[in-house]
């Protein structure tokens, strides 16, 4: 008996059910995107090593599926090597390509590789799957889809609005109520500089990261433990806890960081984006979020992330502002800002709240019963003319038994099932029947179109 087959762990299949769901939410980025001047690109699954590596630090190098070179793979590999059992060296001689473990540094590839060609500043998105070789979990995967969208070769502000824009847009027409949160990496390094702790920049930030998980408390004693100073810590708690509206905040830490051109440099910026956001009208909420870090090693200005009001899941989207993207490419000085939808967790929220539209998720509106050659020869005309009119439609392929054909409309979702006999082709028309009411009339092919489209 053939074993049962299985796919790797942390993958998964789609059902056409879940497919239109997917697709929706994809199609829906996708709109707004366009809407904004973004234009879309594809990078390769596959990237060389070398392209990838050192890009996302040593515990990224470790997540990265590496692809086994094709022939003679153990060429130019001495016995010695081999006894060695160094994984790491050995995969190095083994490999020279991977997948790619995210959609950025395979942008910054592409757009050194084709400057060119671009036109600056350079308006992208990609809507492509990753992979990361990762201990699966509950909504962690291997293979996972990004939805990204960078403006690159600008230092523009107007980038971050319209970016915010975008998030409040796409969620709007998602009907999920979020809260948009900002923060600026200058900001964060402007706290650091007048606490007297510049060095610990990032364990501060870890830290203060935390504090809707893990408290107040043990925030502290975890900056105490990465050795920041009773002081600094205590200089660090109105800061944490500041409170108030966006305007509020932003007086406040005026004062606060009256001492740090840096940090200033953050607040102005911020200021800013918060202003002309608010003339905007946005439908959803906009909050400045000290707490918000990031991944700082990262982004250099503005960061962003977005949070479901609804639904107790974690960010839904994110990013920010990061300098020198191209500069480990040898293209220095590309600045750029950019988000990322995260389509499975939006997937997740969306079924959640039953928020999906039933025009996006059924497939079928209309099925011709198949009572014979006759009959199925009469349905054909009427049929190219249902489509013609942009209706999904189609026949059972097979002269089946009735129940059978119900059976399968039934577990279709199929909403209209079109019943043609002699009596019907007689007459010039068909039987109609509403699979939800039950209803049915003799109609005319016009008259059938209307209804469905109805």
């Amino acid at each position: 008996m053939a074993a049962k087959p299985s796919i790797p762990k942390g993958t998964r299949d789609f059902s056409p059910v879940e497919m239109a769901k997917r697709n929706y939410i994809f199609n829906t980025i996708r709109d707004v995107y366009h809407l904004y001047g973004f234009q879309q690109i594809e990078t390769p699954s596959m990237e060389m090593l070398s392209t990838l590596m050192g890009k996302y630090g040593d515990e990224g190098d470790k997540l990265l599926f590496k692809i086994q070179n094709s022939g003679d793979y153990f060429s130019g590999i001495t016995d010695e090597e081999l006894l060695s059992r160094n994984a790491a060296k050995l995969a190095s001689k083994f490999c020279e390509k991977g997948l790619r473990y995210d959609l950025t540094v395979p942008f910054a590839r592409y757009v050194v590789m084709h400057r060119d060609e671009i036109t600056f500043p350079f308006k992208r998105y990609q809507v492509q799957p990753v992979w990361r070789a990762d201990r699966p979990q509950k909504g962690r995967y291997r293979e996972f889809y990004q939805c990204d969208a960078d403006v690159v070769g600008s230092d523009s502000l107007l980038n971050e609005v319209e970016l915010m824009q975008i998030v409040d847009t796409v969620f709007s027409r998602f009907n999920i109520r979020v809260c948009i949160k900002i923060n600026n990496r200058k900001i964060l390094s402007g706290i650091a500089e007048i606490i007297g702790e510049s060095d610990k920049i990032v364990d501060i930030t870890v830290a203060i990261d935390k504090l809707d998980k893990i408290g107040l408390d043990n925030v502290n004693a975890e900056l105490k433990e990465k050795g920041i100073s009773d002081g600094a810590i205590a200089k660090l708690q109105p800061i944490i806890l500041l409170s108030g509206t966006n305007a509020e905040k932003l007086a406040t830490l005026k004062n606060v960081l009256s001492a740090s051109e840096i940090g200033l440099k953050g607040v102005e910026e911020s200021e800013f984006i918060l202003n002309t956001l608010e003339t905007m009208g946005l439908k959803n909420e906009i909050e400045l979020d000290l707490t918000l870090a990031r991944g700082l090693n990262y982004y250099t200005g503005a960061i962003f992330e977005v949070k479901a009001l609804d639904v107790q899941i974690g960010s839904i989207t994110g990013g920010g502002r990061y300098d020198n993207l191209t500069g480990v490419f040898g293209m220095a000085g590309v600045s750029g800002v950019g988000i990322s939808f995260g389509a499975d967790r939006i997937f997740d929220v969306l079924n959640q709240l039953e928020l999906y539209p039933k025009e996006a998720v059924n497939g079928t509106e209309l099925l011709f019963i198949n009572f014979g050659e006759k009959e199925a020869a009469y349905s054909m005309g009427i049929l190219a003319k249902v489509r013609a009119a942009n209706i999904r439609a189609e026949i059972f392929p097979d002269a089946a038994k009735m129940k059978k054909q119900m059976s399968y409309a039934n577990a279709k979702n199929i909403p209209f099932v079109a019943i043609v006999g002699e009596n019907e082709m007689n007459e010039g028309k068909v039987m109609l029947k509403n699979m939800e009411t039950g209803e049915q009339n003799l109609v005319s092919a016009d008259e059938l179109i209307a209804i469905v489209k109805k």
